[in-house]
């Protein structure tokens, strides 16, 4: 991997896993991984991701997850865990959409997938895994 890939990678996953507000702070946690930027670099790299600042909080947000989120805001009417599955309950016609967005972000938990018209199966390792996968995405939904 190269230098670049490996710094785009490691910008992707804080993202994912945290409250990134400014370019500073991507400067500053590459930098403990061994990963020296400069903001300008850092600048060019968000702009070619795609990332964007998510609404209210000024975080910044993967483009599949800014998709993922308005699609359930929009469409997801409820999340349910039940046992090792979560039960998605969206408009008619709308379930392999939202699956297919879920699918696309890659959110941490999800073995598989299933979608009919209007409910989306989604399969987790666990209990736990559920649980944390519905909360997830059940906080899209706000």
């Amino acid at each position: 991997m190269t230098k670049r890939e490996t710094r785009i990678s490691l910008i992707r996953s804080f993202v994912q896993s945290g409250h990134i507000k400014t370019q500073s702070e991507l400067v500053d946690l590459l930098a403990e991984q061994g990963i020296e930027a400069t903001q300008a670099t850092i600048s060019r790299d968000i702009a070619e991701m795609g990332l964007q600042k998510k609404d209210g909080g000024g975080y910044y947000v993967l483009p599949e997850d800014a998709f993922v989120r308005r699609m359930v805001k929009e469409l997801v009417r409820e999340v349910v865990p039940a046992q090792n599955l979560v039960v998605v309950k969206a408009s008619t016609g709308a379930a392999q959409g939202v699956a297919a967005a879920l699918d696309g972000a890659e959110l941490k938990g999800i073995i598989g997938s299933i979608a009919g018209d209007d409910t989306i199966m989604l399969i987790a390792a666990d209990n736990e895994g559920a649980v944390k996968l519905a909360a997830t995405i059940d906080s899209f939904r706000s």
